[in-house]
């Protein structure tokens, strides 16, 4: 899910290209001017677009889905930073978890526009930021109190069964939170648990993210990042047989994208 706690593994290899000292000051350069001028835009849009408040999120679902596009787009122009969307006949149209493998912040946004109707699972103080927050419940997005145990993962049934009534695609994230590239695998239950209990297909996400955007690094780095869909996990098996195939659709296409570099 997109919480973030304090990652653990800092011991995994480290795959990312170490750029030239030339190359490495033209993409802080290019990352502080990115920052300025996403910031910039993030602040101006959601002023402007205040009014969706007022309206059905599924209305003004272009407005928000339009943000993103341009974040992205402002990512490629003053960054390099392109993106590649693979096996785009898999994105789900209906009902469905979307399990994707978590490299960097990209994917926490970069996702949604990509799905007819995405929500994303978020922490829950999150919603408590002003401006975020208040747009992140309007959308829909689905908040988690990993301080609840158990009890959050019997409530995460509730709120997703009920998003996903209205035919809509829950991101989720199972290892949990940002992984570096090459880490080994880290699955939590949460998923396991979800697709067992809202018997709804489950399509398994891979990326590269983390090659540009690097794990615990500031610095973006220019490159494509490839982002692919994979085959949909029909409902119905067990908890073991998931498990072992969503790990080995998404680690395996994860390391064919890495191996392909930026």
């Amino acid at each position: 899910m997109t919480a973030e706690p304090q990652d653990t593994d800092d011991k995994a290899p480290d795959r990312v290209h170490h750029p030239s000292a030339p190359a490495y000051a033209l993409a802080l350069v290019r990352t502080v001017i990115y920052s300025v001028v996403s910031t910039t835009y993030f602040f101006v849009t959601t002023t402007l677009f205040v009014w969706v408040f007022l309206l059905p999120p599924r209305t003004t679902r272009p407005i928000f889905t339009a943000w993103a596009k341009g974040d992205i787009w402002l990512l490629k122009l003053i960054v390099g930073q392109k993106m590649e969307v693979i096996g785009e006949e898999n994105i789900p149209k209906s009902a469905a978890l979307v399990a994707s493998k978590h490299q960097s912040a990209w994917e926490t946004y970069a996702l949604l526009p990509l799905l007819p109707e995405g929500v994303i699972f978020l922490k829950k103080e999150l919603l408590k930021i002003p401006i975020y927050g208040w747009y992140a419940r309007h959308y829909g997005m689905i908040p988690i109190d990993r301080s609840a145990g158990s009890a959050a993962l019997k409530q995460l049934v509730v709120d997703a069964g009920a998003a996903l009534a209205k035919g809509v695609q829950i991101v989720i994230f199972p290892e949990g939170t940002r992984r570096p590239v090459g880490a080994p695998p880290d699955y939590k239950p949460g998923a396991l648990f979800l697709y067992e209990k809202l018997k709804v297909p489950a399509v398994p996400v891979a990326l590269n993210s983390g090659l540009l955007w690097p794990h615990k690094r500031y610095v973006k780095y220019p490159g494509t990042v490839r982002i692919s869909f994979l085959p949909a996990i029909a409902p119905g098996l067990d908890r073991r047989s998931f498990k072992d195939a969503l790990i080995g659709a998404i680690e395996t296409e994860t390391d064919r994208l890495v191996a392909m570099g930026r």
